[in-house]
């Protein structure tokens, strides 16, 4: 595995290991539109190295390593941090937006910028299979697919705190820098770029028709 990929994986944990058994410290990084209002936009990235509790970490943990190293065997260090951060900033700014009212809105985790690296990956190999619970293979299209549409669920539901509409954003992110850097997918591609896009266009239709 390469160290990149562990760096990041490692900081993560141990923020998150941090925001577990420090409620102030959680609090001080998390997600806020009150506080991200207010100036502390820094809340925007450090959000994404928190997590709710050790399934949460585990499973962003877990599906980030099934599908970075397709993105940065394909792209490179440099565009894969640029998939990572700027499918983290996204699903920030896809949260802010949809949220900009809600003061009190929180959340937290790393699934925007894993969306991402998924929806990056998936472009990139659309052939990529996963073991789901490690036995049951599962085409990777599907696994991303289901869990952009289980985040529809998530922010319907409003159950937890965790940042379901951060997916979106950061699936969008990955997606878009995925195809600026390669434009080709669009051509040789085509199937694959119009089935990812599908979700996304049911998001924002129900966005506009208030059924969010």
């Amino acid at each position: 595995m390469d160290l990149l990929l562990i760096v990041i994986i490692a900081v993560t944990v141990l923020v998150s290991y941090k925001g577990f058994n420090d409620f102030n410290f959680f609090r001080k990084y998390e997600f806020h539109i009150g506080s991200i209002r207010s100036g502390e936009q820094i809340r925007m990235i450090t959000s994404g190295f928190l997590h709710g509790d050790m399934m949460h970490l585990a499973f962003n943990m877990i599906t980030f390593y099934f599908f970075a190293p397709y993105v940065l065997g394909n792209l490179g260090r440099i565009y894969f941090l640029y998939v990572y951060f700027g499918s983290l900033i996204a699903g920030s700014l896809l949260t802010l937006y949809m949220h900009k009212n809600d003061y009190s809105y929180r959340a937290i985790g790393a699934s925007g910028a894993v969306t991402g690296v998924i929806y990056s990956a998936i472009l990139l190999d659309p052939n990529i299979t996963l073991g789901l619970y490690f036995v049951i293979p599962i085409p990777g299209y599907l696994f991303g697919i289901g869990y952009l549409l289980y985040s529809i669920y998530g922010m319907k539901a409003k159950r937890d705190n965790i940042g379901h509409t951060a997916h979106f954003g950061g699936a969008i992110g990955g997606y878009l820098i995925t195809i600026m850097k390669e434009p080709s997918l669009l051509q040789t591609n085509t199937r694959m770029v119009v089935l990812l896009l599908i979700p996304m266009v049911v998001l924002f239709y129900m966005h506009k028709t208030n059924k969010l």
